[in-house]
């Protein structure tokens, strides 16, 4: 009987032997002509948000006098006008002297297109009283001039921080400006918005 496991053991050795070989010379003969790749690498965009690598879109909130306010996906770099159209375009109410339609857009932005004559209470004794707080992101140098504590080469300053930067994301960017202390963010703080 030992002798009949023994003849047995070397039988399924030489088979198991004989079929990796088999497979060994498959591989070699069948896949002569056939290379295989590491699967590519995803594009950058599908790895924004592993690696912190930056988007190649953002995604900003239109409203106001525009035709179809929402929320709009635009290439990075977009501008405001771009935001403007891709929301049906200005209202005939828009009032786009107010919007400086070049500017930056930043991920996360709201663009507010004002509509005329929405002074928001303005009077006989303040004929040019704002509609509403400045945006920073796309405020003209005569509005952004117009805040108090602000003169033209500050609002220069601004303006050309937002230039470097990008749209605000944040009213305490403005600490970042050359001239705009705390006592001066303080002042602006209720006046203006990213």
């Amino acid at each position: 009987m030992p002798e009949f496991l023994l003849q047995r053991r070397r039988l399924l050795l030489a088979a198991a032997g004989s079929l990796a070989l088999i497979l060994l010379l498959g591989r070699f003969v069948l896949g002569a002509g056939t290379t295989t790749t590491a699967a590519p690498l995803p594009p950058p965009t599908a790895m924004a948000g592993v690696t912190g690598l930056p988007s190649s879109r953002v995604v900003v909130d239109v409203v106001g006098a525009v035709r179809r306010p929402g929320l709009y996906r635009l290439a990075h770099g977009s501008r405001v006008a771009d935001a403007v159209t891709r929301a049906g375009g200005a209202t005939s109410k828009a009032e786009l002297a107010q919007v400086n339609l070049a500017a930056p857009l930043a991920d996360g932005e709201q663009v507010v297109i004002p509509r005329r004559g929405l002074g928001g209470g303005a009077s006989a004794s303040s004929p040019e009283a704002a509609p509403g707080p400045v945006q920073l992101s796309t405020a003209t140098l005569e509005q952004l001039d117009s805040l108090p504590g602000v003169g033209p080469v500050t609002a220069q300053k601004i303006l050309d921080y937002r230039q470097k930067h990008g749209a605000f994301q944040s009213v305490d960017e403005l600490d970042a400006v050359p001239g705009i202390g705390p006592k001066r963010l303080d002042q602006l703080r209720d006046l203006v918005v990213p």
